[in-house]
This record gives structure tokens, C-alpha cells and sequence, in this order.
């Protein structure tokens, strides 16, 4: 009688206990990063910056969906997870719209002006870290895989190797893409702060252009960058 009453309650118990012990170690951890900020009179500002946007839909995916939704669908999973965290953030964007601003009439001049603004206002944040989300495309559909790369200011390839190891490790195992250095991007050469461009995955690959367009498969990606991110500000680019 008594084993039967251990085993009706057994089960409950241990659900119980595993939720409170969740549920603490959610707590701690957001109560460290919060104490951490009271204690930095400058904290670091996450900006977020989905790429493209409005006119400028970058690549269009072999199924034909612009890559400037997908950027922007991930960047503010990316943007929630962090604030969830105690992390402060920005937004370049949080509409599908360009950041151009003046009298400009033709696609090159917005163009321009958008990535001009852009760049502004990661410079204009203080103690800034830019995560910029972008998707990757080639003429050949047999590419895939997130691959990061790094600006050339201080802290950026250490995030951008904290970035792609997490990748690997908690969504992509067979990813084997290593982290370059941004060449002739202007985002990433007129920032002064630590800053990194995710290349998520190929919108020419249709199998990855579906993964990218799933919600589940956002949101694993984008909680792989901001817990990447979070383990680098925390001063601990080793730990996953």
C-alpha cells in the first residue's frame, strides 16, 4: 500500500522539483545580469539591426520570400530574448521600412542615406554592441549554413566566434563555416564599437530557406546568438 501511494505521488514531486529548480535558476540568472548593470554606470546596449528594409528587400529565397522579413522576424526574436534577459537593446528597425531620410529620390540615393543612418545611430549609442541579422545567398543551391562575420573593432571576432561555436553547437552540428573578417561592407567598417553580421543561412538552398522561415527554427537561432552574446558581455566566451 505504501509503494503504491510512492508511485502515485513520485512522478509529481520530481515534475515539481524540476520546475522550481528551473524557475530559480531563471531567477539568479536574471538577477545577476540586473545587478551587474546597477553596478555599471554605462551598461552595454545590444543594437540590433535587421538588415535591408522597405524598397530594399535584399535576396529574394528560392521560394520567393524577401530576405528583409526573415531579418526582421529573427532580429526581434533576437531583441525579446535579450530584453527577457535584463539586456538593454536597441532596434535600427522594427517595421519592414528603409532608415533613409532626406530628399531622396532615386533607389541608390535611399540606399545611401539608409546605411549612412544606420551606422549613426550604432555610433550615437552608448557603449554600444552591434548584432546585425542578414541571409546569405548564392547562385548554387547546395550551400548552406550560418556563418558570422567580424568588424575590426576591438571584441567583435571573439563574439564572432562565440556567435558561430553556439551555432554549431546548439542548432547546426554539421555547420563546419569558420568566421571571417567583413570585407567592404559598410556597416561594419563605420561602427566604432564591437560588432558582428550574422549571415543566418542561404535563402538559395530551398531546404534552409524553409528552416529559415519556420518560427521554431527563428527562435533557436536567435536564442543561440543572444545567449552567445550574453556569455561574451558576462566575460565568459568559453562557456555555451
Amino acid at each position: 500500500m505504501r509503494m503504491e501511494r510512492f508511485r502515485k505521488y513520485a512522478l509529481p514531486v520530481v515534475l515539481l522539483a524540476a520546475v522550481v529548480y528551473v524557475c530559480a535558476y531563471s531567477f539568479f540568472a536574471l538577477q545577476k545580469m540586473q545587478a551587474a548593470s546597477k553596478t555599471d554606470e554605462s551598461p552595454v546596449t545590444v543594437v540590433v539591426d535587421a538588415g535591408h528594409g522597405g524598397e530594399d528587400g535584399g535576396a529574394t529565397s528560392v521560394s520567393g520570400a524577401q530576405e528583409s522579413r526573415i531579418n526582421l522576424e529573427i532580429a526581434l526574436r533576437l531583441r525579446d530574448l535579450l530584453a527577457f534577459a535584463g539586456v538593454p537593446t536597441a532596434m535600427i528597425r522594427e517595421t519592414d521600412t528603409a532608415v533613409y531620410t532626406g530628399d531622396c529620390r532615386t533607389i541608390s540615393e535611399k540606399k545611401v542615406s539608409d546605411l549612412k543612418n544606420r551606422a549613426a545611430a550604432v555610433n550615437a549609442t552608448p557603449n554600444a554592441l552591434l548584432i546585425s541579422i542578414h541571409q546569405n545567398f548564392f547562385p548554387e543551391g547546395k550551400y548552406r549554413g550560418t556563418q558570422v562575420f567580424y568588424a575590426r573593432t576591438d571584441g567583435s571576432e571573439a563574439l564572432a566566434k562565440r556567435i558561430q561555436d553556439t551555432v554549431r553547437e546548439t542548432v547546426d552540428p554539421n555547420n563546419h563555416r569558420q568566421i571571417k573578417k567583413s570585407q567592404a561592407v559598410y556597416l561594419m567598417e563605420h561602427i566604432q564599437c564591437t560588432g558582428v553580421l550574422v549571415e543566418c543561412g542561404f535563402l538559395s538552398n530551398a531546404q534552409e530557406d524553409a528552416l529559415l522561415q519556420s518560427a521554431d527554427y527563428q527562435k533557436k537561432l536567435a536564442a543561440a546568438v543572444g545567449g552567445a552574446a550574453i556569455q561574451y558581455l558576462e566575460g565568459n566566451p568559453d562557456e555555451v
